[in-house]
């Protein structure tokens, strides 16, 4: 846990902008995996952790705006607890070590609660994501479990948005802190990236040093030569001579802050031409996108000058042609990134985004596009000192979508299909870094992890 104090003033800061009412952060749960004795491995509600710290299941935090009051609802261990898990503090005493002072028994909260709606008076909560949360939430507050997304308090999570898009300095040490593990990954996979190898061997080396260094995998890492698919977990391959290595992995600190780094990595350690081509065209596209964020500017502004950079580049090798400005306006370019440019992290990898992609990421006045790669932009407002996000452009040949694109003619004036055949054998290139927006510019987190080709040959030789 961060000291008391950072979760006292988080949660004034919040009283300050609610008001009224009261708001429930419903902790999670132990989740078994096939009995209910064996379980995943547990991970806190990222907006519980953010508020009140205590990284262990079966709690509950309220906050009554009205009175000023916060409580910690949650159970003390008995003896038969203790055989099995040793001695443990008492809910008193995690408490207060977030700064709270009115603790009870779980289920308590259910009369709390239950008075509150009988004096009308209004209970915020954010939209649960898992299904016992739902469960509990619904019995809590005597509604239909199925409609906890769409009763969730919009309010509340307004102000939570409000409060996490900004990290604080102890958050932006957590992060570069699991930039650090990533980059032992990264290197790791770079240099374990050659003919023979099986994926599965690089991909259990590096989850393995995600566990060792921190609290594991900040996702389910992708690691495939078959790089076209841009969410590979499919870990099956041997790697061969020709072909290239997407791997896109982050770590979690042990506070639970993340990172995302993507590298793509030549098989044997040496570019052929080709690969060369396409990969320095993406490393472009990432280091003038970084050069250019700064607040102020948007994500939206940064992405579509990105994929100017990628459609003019392609131009150059006779892959697109046309206006590169008018390809980019009617999306002819996402045939070839199909994706956002990225997207905030924090606490979550893709941060906050179980409140609600669009209020995260969008507002009253920036809408979200209903245009093929450009709808899938997670952020694209303007930035502002304090936020973190990922710039993570990326080309790819996805035979299927080629395929669908030509038989329907599409973008047949800014797309040249019959070259296209040359160049499958590149699968996907994507290069990913974590970036913090300074008052007057940005700063990449972390120690550089090698990403232009002269680096990667030598790291890999």
């Amino acid at each position: 846990m961060f000291r008391k104090e950072v979760y006292t003033s988080r949660r004034a800061r919040l009283h300050e902008k609610m008001k009224t009412g009261l708001a429930l952060f419903i902790g999670n749960t132990e989740s078994p995996m096939n009995y209910p004795a064996n379980q995943y491995h547990f991970r806190q509600d990222s907006d519980f952790l953010y508020y009140f710290g205590l990284d262990l299941p079966g709690f509950a935090g309220l906050m009554d705006f009205d009175t000023g009051k916060d409580w910690i609802f949650g159970n003390d261990v008995d003896i038969d607890d203790i055989i099995w898990m040793g001695p443990q503090p008492t809910v008193k005493e995690l408490a207060a070590g977030c700064g709270v002072v009115d603790t009870a028994p779980f289920p308590k909260l259910e009369t709390v609660i239950g008075d509150a709606l009988s004096k009308k008076r209004k209970v915020h909560f954010l939209p649960p994501y898992r299904g016992e949360n739902k469960m509990t939430l619904g019995a809590i507050l005597r509604e239909n479990p199925c409609k906890m997304k769409t009763l969730a308090s919009v309010d509340l999570i307004n102000a939570v948005v409000s409060m996490r898009s900004v990290k604080e300095q102890v958050e932006i040490e957590e992060i570069e802190k699991a930039v650090a593990i990533a980059y032992e990954m990264h290197t790791t996979a770079m240099k374990m990236c050659r003919p023979g190898v099986r994926e599965q061997e690089i991909f259990g080396t590096i989850e393995g040093i995600a566990l060792s260094r921190g609290g594991g995998p900040a996702f389910p890492i992708i690691l495939s030569i078959n790089g076209q698919t841009l969410h590979n977990h499919n870990h099956d391959n041997i790697l061969k001579k020709g072909r290239m290595m997407v791997t896109d992995a982050g770590a979690e600190s042990n506070m639970h802050y993340s990172s995302d780094i993507t590298r793509t990595t030549p098989v044997g350690g040496k570019f052929n031409r080709r690969q060369k081509e396409i990969y320095e065209i993406v490393l472009k596209a990432n280091t003038e996108s970084i050069r250019a964020a700064r607040p102020g500017i948007s994500n939206r502004d940064l992405h579509l000058n990105a994929c100017t950079i990628i459609a003019s580049s392609l131009k150059e090798l006779g892959l697109m042609k046309g206006d590169t400005a008018e390809a980019v306006e009617q999306g002819a370019h996402a045939l070839f990134m199909p994706h956002g440019l990225g997207h905030m992290m924090g606490l979550d990898v893709h941060d906050m985004e179980g409140l609600g992609e669009n209020y995260v990421g969008y507002s009253d006045s920036v809408k979200r596009s209903d245009q093929f790669g450009l709808a899938f932009l997670r952020f694209a407002l303007p930035y502002k000192p304090g936020h973190v996000f990922t710039v993570e452009p990326g080309i790819y040949f996805i035979p299927e979508l080629i395929r669908k694109w030509e038989a329907e003619g599409k973008f047949r004036d800014f797309i040249n299909y019959i070259k296209l055949a040359d160049w499958m054998e590149i699968g996907g290139v994507r290069i990913e870094d974590d970036v913090l927006i300074t008052e007057k510019g940005q700063k990449v987190l972390g120690k550089a992890i090698p990403k232009t080709v002269a680096d990667i040959e030598e790291l890999c030789s």
